[in-house]
């Protein structure tokens, strides 16, 4: 009775654990006995990935309504168990390389470092260098006073006057406008986390005006405030275009509706996506014809009578 009381408190894995096939006499069976074996874990490494999958769906659904998830709790670490698996004699075993990041890392400039020559001992030899890799970063401006060739013709009362490059429009070069919008949109919306109008970086428009004027940027907060949210013509049109050819890149598409605060309304966010690519669509209403008119890629809805 002790010894089924004590069996009960172990768990299906340790109990597998405690089987001992090579002890089997009758080959048949032995093979019968390994065969099952191997299955049962193959069904237990399923039923514990299905798990952390339902987890992970739960974490998400408490975090939409603001709840928090389940603790990450690392489990105890255990003693070497015994494996029944065949897995392991039928891969090799490939030893563990890490590689190397500096390949990767772009070099703008050398800089040789030399030893104090009256520090060095009469019989010294050079041996080479030794390299070191320093990664850095440097925020200059780049002012630039462009100084417009102008012309007039008497003949025809006209003055002509020379343009400036392009992205040079409202007396800021495109230098400044992609920083500003990368700052204040492109964190979050790298993450994928949030729908447009709430996808904020971590600098408010506050912040942003701050840290230009701490690196010599005059620039006042109306026109700040101007670049973030007007003249996004070709952001609009360069998003039309990507989502066209998502809609075109695969034969079924992934649609999901969240909630979203507009001005103070209550909005809806269609999130609209396949393995290629993923595309974000805020509409006043979440039915049926809203859904089609985002799956429309914006365009109006025409009614046909056939």
């Amino acid at each position: 009775m002790t010894q089924k009381l004590d069996s009960s408190k172990k768990t299906g894995e340790e109990i597998l654990q405690a089987i001992e096939p090579k002890e089997i006499a009758d080959e048949s069976m032995r093979r019968t006995i390994e065969i099952l074996l191997n299955l049962i874990e193959q069904l237990q490494a399923e039923v514990k990935e299905l798990r952390a999958e339902n987890q992970q769906l739960k974490d998400e659904n408490n975090r939409l309504k603001g709840e928090k998830s389940q603790p990450d709790i690392k489990a105890n670490k255990k003693g070497d168990a015994k494996n029944h698996s065949s897995e392991k004699e039928r891969q090799t075993l490939k030893k563990h390389s890490k590689g190397s990041k500096n390949g990767t890392i772009k070099i703008d400039r050398e800089e040789i470092l030399k030893y104090p020559q009256d520090k060095l001992p009469a019989d010294a030899e050079f041996k080479g260098y030794q390299e070191v890799i320093i990664q850095d970063i440097t925020l200059l401006t780049d002012n630039i006073l462009f100084r417009k060739e102008k012309y007039y013709s008497s003949s025809v009362g006209k003055t002509y006057l020379a343009e400036l490059p392009c992205g040079y429009e409202g007396e800021f070069g495109s230098g400044i406008k992609t920083l500003v919008i990368s700052l204040y949109y492109g964190a979050a919306r790298l993450r994928g986390k949030l729908p447009p109008q709430s996808c904020l970086g971590n600098m408010t428009q506050g912040k942003l005006l701050e840290f230009l004027e701490d690196i010599g940027i005059s620039i006042s907060a109306g026109y700040l405030s101007n670049l973030l949210i007007k003249n996004h013509v070709d952001f609009e049109s360069e998003k039309t275009e990507v989502y066209a050819s998502g809609l075109e890149s695969s034969p079924w598409q992934h649609l999901d509706q969240t909630g979203a605060r507009v001005g103070g309304v209550n909005y809806t966010t269609n999130v609209v996506c396949n393995p290629l690519y993923t595309i974000y669509s805020t509409t006043a209403n979440k039915d049926r014809l809203s859904v089609v008119k985002v799956l429309q890629n914006g365009r109006e809805l025409e009614l046909i009578l056939n």
